[in-house]
């Protein structure tokens, strides 16, 4: 099988594809026939050496989708999606033509849909919808600010929150991408000039009930400030690639009364319901989670230098030579 292999952390030569050959089911896994799989900021951090526990050289990938080949109570043929679980850091992901993982990380689901639009969805819809729930508790009515808009995560945060009935504000530090958002539908596009809450407080003065953060630690003080006391901030995401806060003091770094919380999950935390009433209302045109530019295996280091430099809004995806360009 073809697959990609991180020899070691580094530049994006350390990406080359190579024949391997197929991993040989065992008992409790799972053998998929990868079809597509979407590109994440974990498998950048990974390359440039940020991620810990991971052993080389590597298949990375923390998701991918396609059709079960063997293994588990899975008919073959039947369409699944896998993620997390130490996919493509304790043992071989998705960036291949066949990965095996854990049985208890495939979740199945029926859709008609391009590969290549599936591929978008697992990874970004889990962590969104986890989020939302464990993270933020939004309710319908409530006020939604999304620091790092257009990005994957950004776009699926949206989509679900306004399903739910809330009204949504997100940045971009970009002006060209303020009528993506928009059109994405966004409520409030706020361009990011470092003082994104003054301009929320504009429109809501005492704050919005809900923040996700996915830039990270160097934007978090302005989203708490962004959000009203007894609202609730979850810090779910690293574009910025910094998560630590150097001499943490509570008190003085916490706004009074705003809530911070964190959110990270898995597979078991993405119910095949909903996995498959998101497909099915993209299908219908009900939904979407944002842009998607899509590569082939052997563009993957293109495809992660435009990850690694922002070149691009919404998902990356790449297709493997098992379904380029077909529906399942």
């Amino acid at each position: 099988m073809r697959a990609v292999v991180l020899r070691e952390p580094g530049p994006v030569e350390n990406l080359e594809l190579r024949e391997l050959p197929v991993p040989e089911v065992k008992p409790g896994w799972v053998r998929i026939a990868v079809m597509a799989f979407g590109l994440n900021r974990s498998e950048l951090h990974t390359r440039l050496g940020l991620a810990e526990g991971v052993t080389f050289p590597r298949v990375p990938g923390i998701e991918a989708v396609g059709v079960v080949d063997e293994g588990g109570d899975f008919a073959p043929g039947q369409q699944v999606a896998t993620m997390m679980g130490g996919m493509g850091r304790t043992f071989d992901g998705g960036y291949a033509e066949y990965t095996l993982v854990p049985e208890h990380q495939v979740i199945p689901f029926h859709s008609d849909l391009p590969w290549e639009v599936i591929g978008q969805v697992p990874e970004t819809l889990q962590t969104a919808y986890g989020s939302l729930t464990t993270g933020l508790a939004l309710q319908q009515g409530q006020t939604l600010l999304v620091r790092g808009g257009t990005s994957a995560l950004g776009f699926a945060t949206a989509a679900l929150a306004k399903d739910l009935g809330a009204t949504v504000f997100a940045t971009t530090r970009q002006p060209g991408r303020l009528e993506t958002l928009r059109a994405h539908g966004v409520d409030h596009p706020i361009l990011d000039d470092g003082d994104v809450a003054q301009q929320v407080r504009k429109i809501v003065p005492e704050g919005v009930d809900a923040a996700l953060e996915l830039v990270g630690t160097p934007t978090l003080p302005d989203t708490l400030n962004a959000t009203r006391v007894h609202g609730t901030v979850c810090f779910t995401g690293m574009l910025s690639n910094e998560w630590t806060i150097s001499n943490f003091y509570p008190i003085g770094y916490l706004p009074a009364g705003v809530r911070l919380t964190a959110y990270g999950g898995e597979a078991d935390d993405l119910p095949a319901s909903v996995l498959q009433r998101h497909l099915d209302r993209i299908a219908d045109g009900e939904a979407s989670l944002g842009p998607v530019k899509v590569y082939s295996m052997e563009e993957i280091r293109q495809a992660h230098d435009d990850l690694e430099h922002n070149r691009t809004a919404g998902k990356l995806v790449v297709l493997t030579g098992r379904a380029e360009g077909a529906a399942p």
